[in-house]
């Protein structure tokens, strides 16, 4: 049924978002579980007398490419109106929900849509809606009501055509329970079906459009394997001159052919960029390695190489139909693996899915094995949590140990801690690059015993470059005046760093040279420090105050939290003298605190802070340091220090809109990348 007004048809609802769970699937009686599709997500908003609009989920029309699915669901509202959310999704010959046919097929409808034809129906493989919740029915919004109610109603529709549309099935923890399952026993069965993860929704939880809130965790499976490099592509933008991308091979384990499984652009460190392009320069050749020559959209820029070099990856999916690699992240290469032991993964064929799920059992080790994926490759055999695990971190090969110990009051574990740190690797590491790190080192978690590190510990590994200043304190640790601070360049060290439970990473505003020696300040920093009844939303408004002077001065702001009560705002500059930064930085502080007494002081003093904003000018001093972006906090949650935008401090009139926890970094990373990526490239000479 097509579209015809417009105005008949319920609202688009900006569809609200599953926050990754960390590795920690959510468990107890207040929780359900759904399958993690594979497809568009797409709102369906059906009129009255069952007009149809299929929104994506960036709110783009998907009417007329899935006209199939329009006016189906009508015969079962008898004359109401209704808006679900769910996911429009294509299975291949095994029974799979299949992306990679998902997207082949747009790719022909954008060439039908183009054509002399496109006024013709678009007959092409059939889709079908997969519907997980109910946000209207009738005239009545659902979006306050319960998970559990809303799911309810959406299961108490009859469909018409479950071929085109039907209700993702549901698990509660109930129900598992009753059947002497486990949450953990139905993710192994979804691993064997070929399903991407569950999604585990809190039953008394309402629809947050266009939120992530964490009532929806989203468990997703990861998988490793090795791979054979077999070309690359430039980069582009802010990686232009570098390595963009990596092309794939492997084995055919069939007829032992070498193939493209596809291509990997994320998980690489700056050094690591540079490093690997090096290689593969002296490796390249004119034509492709593979058997048979890969699709053309695929080798757009590419350049080829010798198939010598073996890596490792991160997938999610490995599509039975292309055969490639989905959702990829790079590990490192694997210099213990010749090319010729490398062979292409195979598709996981579907079993028979019962009413009940089968669990495939494994041990309590291997389920946690994951929350260290990102960091290194294990053993084959899986390790007793507790024990030494060896694993490989980019060259580095390391030992791990008590990954299950909590550090977190909520049960936040060192794996987890090592997980977080090794994904957002490649977005940390230029904010730590040539600068002395300090540690807080919680060795029993947070909550025991913590202290600050500024020498490298005993026992750290001879390739951790370190640097020897002059100790501004009264002690150095050292006995000779001097510190010997590391220099975390790579994701082995931040592994290493993470191992010795040092969940806090602080650095100073300036940096050392290849000879280490001590360079002028090349930031500037604001940190505003809410006192006895203030907060961060009182810290908010004194930084966009901060940041039109700071404009007005030509200087370009960036704010970023400081993981704990506060904000941070930072400036790149150029100076000579060490000292004018916090010359400048308490001029200003002194400045606003005159302006607004009541509400800002630039007083270090206790007694001065009730009710104030304190800017804290003093962190510009050479001696002192700051929370790197993206270090983790030693509070009661693995809260963040996390880079924001103007709009959302503008925005911010609650804390927990400012609150974000190693999860959410994650997940907006993947939606914003590094925040603070120009921060540089906006230097200007200090005022």
């Amino acid at each position: 049924m097509a579209v015809r007004a417009a105005s008949q048809v319920p609202g688009w609802i900006t569809p609200m978002l599953a926050k990754p769970d960390g590795g920690r699937l959510r468990a107890g009686p207040e929780w359900a579980y759904e399958y993690k599709l594979d497809g568009y997500r797409a709102c369906m908003q059906i009129a009255s007398d069952g007009t149809t609009m299929l929104t994506s989920r960036n709110g783009i029309d998907f009417t007329h490419e899935f006209a199939d699915l329009a006016g189906i669901l009508a015969p079962a509202l008898d004359g109401r109106a209704a808006v679900l959310d769910g996911e429009i999704v294509v299975y291949n010959e095994a029974g799979q929900i299949d992306f990679g046919f998902l997207q082949e097929r747009r790719g022909r409808y954008q060439t039908h849509r183009s054509s002399p034809r496109r006024d013709e129906p678009f007959d092409d493989v059939p889709v079908r809606f997969l519907a997980f919740d109910l946000l209207q029915l009738g005239t009545k919004s659902l979006l306050r009501q319960p998970y559990e109610e809303r799911r309810g109603l959406l299961a108490g529709l009859g469909m018409p055509d479950p071929y085109r549309i039907s209700v993702v099935r549901q698990f509660t923890f109930t129900e598992l329970a009753a059947d002497r399952r486990t949450p953990q026993d139905l993710l192994d069965h979804v691993a064997v079906t070929g399903h991407e993860g569950l999604v585990a929704k809190l039953l008394r939880a309402p629809y947050a459009p266009g939120k992530r809130p964490d009532y929806w965790c989203k468990h997703a499976l990861i998988q490793t394997t090795e791979v054979i490099i077999c070309g690359w592509r430039p980069g582009q933008n802010r990686l232009s001159g570098s390595l963009g991308g990596l092309l794939l091979g492997g084995h055919d384990a069939d007829t032992g052919d070498l193939v493209y499984i596809g291509d990997v652009g994320t998980g690489f460190s700056e050094a690591e960029r540079a490093r690997l392009l090096a290689q593969l320069e002296e490796l390249e050749q004119r034509k492709h390695p593979f058997a048979t020559t890969p699709p053309r959209e695929d080798t757009v820029r590419a350049h080829w190489v010798k198939p010598e070099l073996v890596g490792e990856v991160v997938y999610r999916q490995f599509t039975r139909g292309a055969g490639r690699l989905r959702h990829t992240a790079w590990r490192g290469l694997r210099d213990d693996r010749a090319p010729g032991e490398v062979l292409a993964p195979r598709a996981r064929e579907r079993v028979a899915t019962e009413t009940t799920p089968e669990p495939t059992r494994r041990t309590t080790a291997a389920r946690k094995r994951s929350s260290t994926a990102s960091a290194a490759t294990a053993p084959d055999a899986p390790p007793t949590l507790g024990k030494k695990i060896p694993v490989q971190a980019g060259k580095r090969r390391l030992t791990l140990s008590n990954l299950d110990k909590p550090l977190y009051p909520d049960g936040f574990t060192k794996g987890e801690v090592i997980n977080y740190y090794s994904r957002i690797a490649d977005v940390l590491l230029p904010h730590l690059a040539g600068r002395p790190v300090t540690f807080i080192r919680f060795p029993d978690g947070v909550g025991g015993q913590q202290f600050f590190e500024k020498n490298v510990p005993n026992g750290a590994p001879d390739w951790l470059p370190t640097v020897r200043l002059p100790s501004t304190g009264s002690r150095s640790g050292r006995g000779d005046g001097e510190i010997e601070y590391a220099l975390l360049d790579e994701l082995a060290a931040l592994v290493w760093a993470a191992n010795l439970a040092a969940l806090e990473l602080h650095v100073p505003q300036w940096r050392v040279d290849a000879d280490g020696h001590r360079l002028p300040p090349d930031l500037l920093v604001f940190d505003l420090d809410p006192g006895p009844g203030t907060a961060i939303v009182h810290c908010a408004r004194v930084a966009e105050r901060l940041r039109d002077v700071l404009c007005d001065d030509g200087l370009t702001p960036f704010a970023k939290t400081s993981g704990s009560k506060g904000m941070q705002l930072y400036a790149a500059i150029d100076t000579n003298d060490p000292a004018a930064p916090s010359a400048y930085a308490k001029k200003l502080a002194q400045r606003l605190a005159r302006e607004t007494p009541d509400s800002v002081t630039a007083v270090m003093a206790k007694n001065q802070r009730t009710n104030r904003v304190f800017i804290d000018w003093s962190q510009n001093n050479p001696s002192k340091t700051t929370v790197a972006p993206y270090s983790l906090r030693g509070r009661e949650h693995p809260t963040v220090s996390t880079p924001l935008m103007w709009d959302e401090v503008e925005a911010c009139r609650h804390t927990a809109q400012l609150v974000f926890t190693a999860d959410d970094v994650l997940a907006r990373i993947n939606d914003h990348g590094d925040l603070l990526d120009t921060l540089h490239e906006k230097r200007v000479a200090l005022p």
